[in-house]
């Protein structure tokens, strides 16, 4: 009959002393002593030591000198162990230091373990976690390993100090108990005092923190607090809730003295095809009921298309300004966006169709009545791979549907084709051909109001224009061995069209071409206008002068260019730079002598008097010590006003009042501190946009974060306003803030 299998650790611990390190005498006797006792070879525990002996008398196997065992992914090691063969006791003492099979380290004077180390007593524990916390105790049980309670508990993340252990450290917890649970991954402390630098700052009757080794566990998080002056004080107290393995909540109730409450709910999920989140809160605001609605999410349907969505709403631009203030650190938007989607890729192929919709938050900039609903939008992009004749097609196509309660309602479906042909001169010259057809159909109505402001109320009509041009490139490069390389390269294009003219303004609605400003980015092309709603048509010729230097880390690039056409295109608005036969001239320049240090300017000059009508400056200077950003931002006219009136504006009118801004930041980081900050000035009204600060300190334990913004702009019926943000994260056991604002 087959022997039962014998579940006392300590026979299995010296069977395996017998076949490494016992002498053969010693092993005959200390065998036969075990298979008396009913020794079974195979159990899964092994052991090492110096020393071993056995005392007959009190049935005891004592271990010694470098002890290690190990048995269920639990490994013992200590300067002696003793192994009671008729209680299945194993005493440690010495140096005790016992692995947890979850990565945990703890390390005790002593301890007495029994059932292959699950029940047990250690006395002076300390305990190494996950994510460099740490604990210490007087003592210690264990129960069934998964409950460890302990008595007169120190915990912290934080480290020692290397020149004076003894002083306290920047943050630890001191309880009268705690309990680690494995089980549901969680440490519970009672009767705890929260010291900062050993002054007591806080005490909590009952206090419980997730395992350090958990990314994701339920409980309440850490309050938020401050004070608005449009709410008061206000007192946010969230509760984080893991729902299972793919998805959460974030649940949190606000209340405040000077409105009423407000509870905000997020909700997050994953999915093998994609992602879902959800934020939505409700409140009691201005004597009335307030909400927003946040909702993302994209899914794939197959390896070619996905869908997805992006909602944005909210009952009032006050309520997102007062109750949100987490949101770009109290940064506003006057305009909400939100579209309904779904796209495909293939191989040189994009397509998508899509619905948009958008929400004006401050009444008295944007007229929700004017805002379009887009329902639907279309679009196909193809580029196509080199065909027989060495050139490539391609195609853009598209169509929508523009609906607005107050303006012009359109309906427009486009195509637009082009075809190149590159080709390379005996003498280096790079010769380029292109064919481009634009084809646009229109229903609209209301075409008389806003954005349009055309003489009918309604346009049912249709164009198409053909364009060629042929591009050509002549670059010169010379290598000067230490001067580096230098590189000359004149460009021209000429563009060969129809004359389009005025009539565009009084027969097409323009929906996609409201915004414009000729750069050097738009210098040479069929179409200076971002959209085809408006068509540069006309011969014309582009011409530039690109010139760059290579000098041993050190870049020097420049481009001046001009264009000229053989009839004005009063489609452009006067002020545009292209509104004459002659254009301004356009410019770049951008200069980095070295890594720490990046230039770059772009101009627009008068043709005629070479004043300035835009000017566009950045530098960044530094390295991650610290780095400066400047900016300057100067243009003749302000594109917002564009479609508040008949196009091209009335010379006089609003469009045409300067845009002038300056703005400038720096970052710094030093160790475990980050400063970083930004100012923004409108220097043609001499009053400032806005300003803002970060500073934080981060270390091994404690994340300290301060943040401070004021916005000199009103919005939604204030005059500006101050936030400022106190963040304080004490790693692994949560994070408190305060919010003025």
């Amino acid at each position: 009959m087959a022997r039962p299998r014998d579940r006392r650790p300590w026979r299995v611990l010296v069977a395996t002393l017998l076949a490494i390190l016992v002498p053969p005498a010693a092993r005959a006797q200390l065998g036969a002593l075990a298979s008396r006792g009913g020794f079974n070879s195979t159990a899964p525990v092994g052991f090492t030591a110096d020393q071993v002996r056995y005392e007959r008398s009190r049935t005891l196997v004592i271990a010694s000198g470098h002890v290690e065992a190990w048995q269920n992914d639990h490994v013992l090691r200590a300067d002696a162990v003793t192994f009671d063969r008729t209680t299945g006791v194993a005493t440690a003492t010495g140096h005790v230091v016992l692995l947890e099979p979850d990565g945990e380290v703890l390390f005790a004077d002593s301890a007495r373990l029994s059932d292959g180390m699950r029940n047990g007593v250690l006395h002076n524990l300390r305990a190494r976690l996950p994510q460099n916390a740490r604990m210490a105790a007087n003592a210690g049980k264990r129960t069934d390993g998964v409950l460890d309670q302990l008595s007169k508990v120190v915990y912290s993340t934080c480290n020692l100090c290397k020149k004076n252990p003894y002083l306290p450290p920047l943050w630890q917890l001191h309880a009268r108990t705690a309990t680690e649970d494995r089980q549901h991954k969680r440490i519970e402390f009672t009767d705890t005092e929260m010291q900062i630098f050993g002054v007591p700052v806080a005490w909590f009757p009952y206090f419980y923190t997730a395992d350090p080794s958990v990314k994701r566990a339920s409980g309440i998080l850490i309050p938020s607090f401050g004070v608005n002056s449009h709410i008061g004080a206000f007192l946010a107290q969230p509760y984080y809730w893991v729902i299972d393995g793919q998805s959460d909540a974030t649940i949190t109730p606000m209340l405040t003295s000077s409105a009423g409450p407000n509870l905000d709910v997020e909700y997050r999920r994953r999915f093998n095809s994609g992602y879902l989140s959800l934020n939505g809160s409700l409140g009691y605001f201005q004597n009335s009921p307030q909400t927003t609605i946040y909702a993302k999410g994209q899914f794939d349907l197959n390896p070619t298309w996905r869908w997805g969505f992006n909602i944005n709403r909210a009952s009032s631009a006050a309520y997102v300004r007062d109750f949100h203030l987490g949101n770009a650190l109290g940064t506003t938007s006057t305009l909400l966006a939100s579209q309904v989607y779904v796209e495909g890729f293939g191989e040189g192929a994009y397509s998508r169709l899509d619905m948009r919709f958008y929400q004006g938050l401050d009444p008295t900039t944007i007229v929700d009545s004017r805002l379009p609903l887009v329902l639907p939008h279309y679009r196909y992009r193809y580029f196509g791979q080199p065909d027989a004749l060495g050139g490539r097609l391609k195609l853009d196509a598209g169509f929508f549907n523009v609906v607005r309660t107050d303006g012009t309602n359109t309906r427009r479906a486009r195509l637009s084709v082009e075809w190149d042909r590159p080709f390379t001169g005996a003498l280096g010259d790079i010769w380029t051909l292109k064919l481009h057809a634009d084809a646009i159909g229109y229903n609209a109505t209301d075409f008389n109001l806003q954005p349009n402001f055309g003489p009918t109320s309604r346009v049912n009509t249709a164009r198409a224009l053909p364009q060629m041009a042929v591009d050509v490139r002549w670059p010169f490069m010379r290598d000067s061995g230490a001067w580096g390389t230098q590189l000359i390269e004149p460009m021209a294009e000429l563009v060969v069209a129809p004359a389009v003219g005025a009539s565009q303004q009084i027969r097409y609605p323009n929906e996609d071409s409201l915004d414009f400003a000729f750069t050097d980015a738009n210098l040479f092309g069929f179409n200076r206008f971002p959209g085809v709603d408006r068509l540069d048509g006309g011969v014309r010729a582009n011409l530039a002068l690109h010139a760059a230097w290579y000098l041993d880390g050190t870049v020097l690039d420049g481009l001046i260019g001009q264009s000229f056409r053989t009839a004005p295109d009063p489609v452009f608005p006067a002020g545009s730079g292209l509104h004459d036969t002659v254009s301004d001239i356009v410019a770049r320049a951008s200069f980095s002598p070295t890594h720490w240090l990046d230039l770059v300017y772009r101009t627009r000059l008068d043709h005629r008097s070479l004043a300035t009508r835009m000017a566009d400056a950045t530098a960044t200077v530094g390295g991650r010590r610290l780095q400066v950003t400047a900016g300057y931002l100067y243009t003749t006219f302000d594109p917002y006003y564009f479609y508040d009136q008949a196009q091209p504006p009335p010379v006089g009118s609003s469009y045409y009042f300067p845009r002038n801004e300056l703005t400038l930041g720096f970052v710094t980081n030093w160790g475990d501190y980050r400063l970083d900050g930004f100012a923004q000035r409108d220097l043609a009204t001499n009053q400032m946009v806005a300003i803002g600060g970060d500073a934080i300190y981060e270390n091994e334990c404690v994340i300290l974060d301060f943040k401070l913004y004021r916005r000199y702009t009103a919005f939604a019926g204030d005059s500006g306003s101050t936030t400022v943000l106190l963040q304080i994260t004490f790693k692994t056991i949560g994070q408190f803030g305060f919010h003025a604002l």
